[in-house]
């Protein structure tokens, strides 16, 4: 399972202070409330930052972080992933899984056929979507298909019957 996830994206610099925009990346931006430690993900490596959480609304949230000073120094952020660790992550209500631990999963149904590793979750909207094996295979994340999850074990179980007429299948 992921050590980090992934809850925001440097956008652009905001004012003068080394201030930055930052593109939210969870389901609900209120967890950036109270944040003052994480972590910056730029050219693979981890970063621990102090930071201070200056606005947040639906789809922005301003972040100054320490040592960034001047929008020279903040610009060097743009692109880079903000992210926290395991023990700061969101409580996730039950049957609710984070992206980052199912990615990697390997796809069965409940006939015992295996389809290979979950290698993307697409968030549409409606409902997000599981490629299997880079689209040999998309899955609707519907309640009805998933008969198990199990992130610990790397293993994703869908219903034979559902993913017959959800599923679509590459050949």
């Amino acid at each position: 399972m992921s050590a980090f996830y992934r809850i925001g994206l440097f956008a652009r610099t905001h004012g003068v202070h080394g201030a930055m925009k930052l593109d939210p990346l969870t389901d609900s931006s209120s967890r950036f409330r109270g944040l003052k430690e994480a972590y910056v993900e730029l050219h693979g490596s981890m970063t621990p930052v102090q930071l201070c959480v200056q606005s947040v609304s639906p789809d922005a949230v301003i972040v100054k972080i320490d040592g960034y000073d001047t929008p020279e120094q903040a610009n060097a952020l743009r692109g880079a992933y903000l992210c926290v660790d395991r023990a700061h992550a969101v409580k996730l209500p039950k049957d609710t899984y984070f992206i980052a631990d199912m990615i990697g999963c390997d796809t069965f149904d409940t006939d015992g056929n295996a389809f290979g590793k979950l290698t993307n979750v697409y968030e549409t909207g409606a409902n997000d979507v599981y490629e299997i094996e880079q689209g040999k295979l998309m899955v609707p994340a519907l309640k009805r298909v998933l008969h198990e999850v199990d992130t610990d074990g790397k293993r994703i179980v869908f219903d034979a019957g559902v993913l017959k007429e959800v599923g679509l299948f590459a050949d």
